[in-house]
């Protein structure tokens, strides 16, 4: 079997963590965003004046009033009624880790969750990267309600996606300085970069992350930008043909569970894209022989979760019109159950 559904404590547990994961993910954007920086009384000679503190800069919100004393107590009161259940949710997310490890939620690799919880919280995650390859399959068997089997989903790295279109400076303008390397390195500080210049890092037990974006229409022509950060050592992406395709698909968001039993946030392009772009690179002559009977059997995998399991995505939905069209065609040849033998003729002697 390629694949297995979840059992009912299996799903109900998946639903739960995912509700407490949600509710945590939310109070955290909204700590982020309606309670950022600080606010303090300051006295200017003989008035006192109620400031407010967003990236470094402080502005007055008035002088001493009750309503200014009203902002500055809902203010307070607010942020840590808001830290306090971030608090308790965190407790929850503690407590639920171990069953969900005795119940065998728990998949992703840990140093991969924690390297996308990293790239989340500088928001570089989604609108800049997101993940393609094969742990990718994560999120595709939890939109499923399936565990893929271990062969499957068997790696070493993590590939993401760079989508340069994206203005850096005013979707993740904390990382622009340090970089993708930087980032990772507070994962785990044995993150390198190998190659020069290097689209890959490696960190000392040899877990890769390749950062990769399309190729650009001109080949001559190297791409405008290929990097996050201006550091000297910073990844620099590598362009692959093909991944123009994915970059203009439809996304999606699903919560995986790692192997600590902890939930993770994936974004991950449309599982049709995925399932139609590994069909592509298996029929590709200069790719590994190895690899393109890896992308065959995930196409054939992902493929059949949709049909099976996904009924609501068809193969030929507008929304994939980024696609080639000899692309969406393949749909037609994966994922689809040999067609049964004939019977056979009836024989006049035993099958010695």
């Amino acid at each position: 079997m390629l694949f297995t559904d979840l059992n009912g404590d299996q799903a109900r547990q998946t639903i739960d963590t995912e509700q407490v994961f949600g509710a945590y993910v939310a109070a955290r954007t909204e700590l982020d965003h309606r309670y950022a920086g600080s606010m303090a009384w300051k006295t200017v000679g003989s008035h006192t004046y109620l400031y407010r503190k967003r990236q470094g800069v402080w502005k007055s919100l008035g002088a001493r009033s009750s309503g200014t004393e009203e902002i500055h107590r809902g203010y307070h009161e607010g942020r840590a009624d808001l830290q306090d259940r971030i608090a308790n949710l965190s407790a929850r997310m503690d407590a639920m880790a171990p069953v969900n490890r005795a119940l065998r939620l728990g998949r992703m690799p840990i140093i991969a969750a924690r390297v996308l919880r990293r790239l989340t919280e500088t928001r570089l995650y989604g609108p800049v990267v997101g993940v393609v390859g094969t742990n990718a399959l994560y999120a595709y068997e939890r939109l499923a309600g399936v565990q893929i089997a271990g062969p499957q989903l068997a790696t070493g790295d993590i590939d993401l996606l760079y989508d340069a279109r994206k203005s850096l400076r005013l979707v993740a303008p904390e990382a622009v300085a340090g970089g993708l390397l930087a980032e990772l390195r507070k994962v785990d500080r044995s993150f390198t970069v190998i190659g020069n210049p290097g689209f890959r890092a490696v960190n000392r037990d040899g877990y890769l992350v390749d950062l990769i974006m399309p190729a650009g229409k001109d080949p001559i022509r190297p791409p405008v930008r290929n990097r996050i950060g201006s550091a000297s050592d910073e990844l620099q992406a590598v362009e692959i043909e093909g991944l123009a395709w994915l970059v203009n698909s439809p996304k999606t968001a699903v919560t995986a569970i790692d192997a600590r039993g902890y939930p993770v946030q994936m974004w991950v392009i449309d599982p049709r894209a995925f399932a139609l772009h590994k069909a592509w690179l298996s029929t590709r002559g200069d790719r590994d022989p190895l690899k393109r009977t890896r992308d065959a059997a995930q196409a054939d995998l992902v493929a059949s979760l949709i049909r099976t399991r996904l009924p609501r995505l068809p193969f030929d939905d507008p929304a994939l019109r980024a696609l080639p069209r000899a692309l969406r065609d393949m749909a037609d040849t994966i994922g689809k159950p040999p067609a049964p033998e004939a019977a056979d003729a009836k024989r006049s002697e035993p099958d010695w």
